[in-house]
């Protein structure tokens, strides 16, 4: 009963804190959407379980992706991988016990404008398994635009059941997990008053490509 409640108030913060670090995103205008959609190259649109490799600051890390599973989020993550909108961002929220999150902010702290939210695909099958990506949001169940994490143990309360949306898994680190281990032991503190988590030393996405 007593672990039942910490992970209860684990998963409490995770979407409140999720909600403070992902509200009042910026949308593009929908004819610049469409323009960054275009960019997708037709290798990227075709192949079936198309591989991200991560270039950090701490190694690299491969990803692949079940488009599959979730056609919407991996359309909407290559989008992001196709225009470079990674490059130069950060892991920004590290919970050791927990998943690495990254995807939407500068070192400086600075939020990125995003694209529009898209919709939620969590009730696909796939689980917030140890090595797992899936999209981070706010309360609002469809509201994930650019930011990720990547699961460091088997979090199945995050996924979708009956009364409760969960978040959506679309792909899983392949190669690079000692670098996930590696991200999730920094050390963490409180940025601007109210970002917890966030690593003392920063842990820079360098470069995002598609395999």
């Amino acid at each position: 009963m007593i672990r039942k409640m910490i992970w209860f108030l684990v998963v409490f913060g995770f979407w409140s804190a999720c909600s403070n670090q992902t509200e009042t995103v910026t949308e593009k205008p929908k004819q610049e959407v469409k323009k960054q959609e275009e960019k997708m190259t037709e290798k990227t649109k075709n192949i079936e379980n198309p591989i991200v490799i991560m270039e950090t600051s701490k190694g690299t890390i491969e990803i692949e992706l079940n488009k599959e599973k979730a056609p919407i989020t991996v359309k909407n993550f290559l989008t992001y991988v196709e225009d470079e909108f990674f490059n130069g961002t950060i892991f920004h929220r590290v919970i050791g016990n927990f998943m690495i999150q990254g995807g939407g902010f500068t070192p400086d702290g600075e939020r990125k404008e995003t694209l529009p939210p898209i919709k939620l695909e969590s009730d696909n099958g796939l689980s917030n398994k140890l090595g797992t990506i899936a999209m981070a949001r706010t309360g609002d169940p469809n509201s994930a635009t650019s930011q990720f994490f990547i699961n460091v143990r088997d979090n199945n309360m995050l996924d979708f059941k009956p009364g409760n949306p969960g978040y959506a898994v679309f792909g899983k680190v392949i190669d690079g997990m000692d670098v996930v281990e590696n991200i999730k032991a920094v050390q963490t503190t409180t940025k601007m008053g109210m970002m917890r988590d966030w690593p003392v030393d920063d842990v820079i996405i360098e470069k995002v490509f598609v395999k």
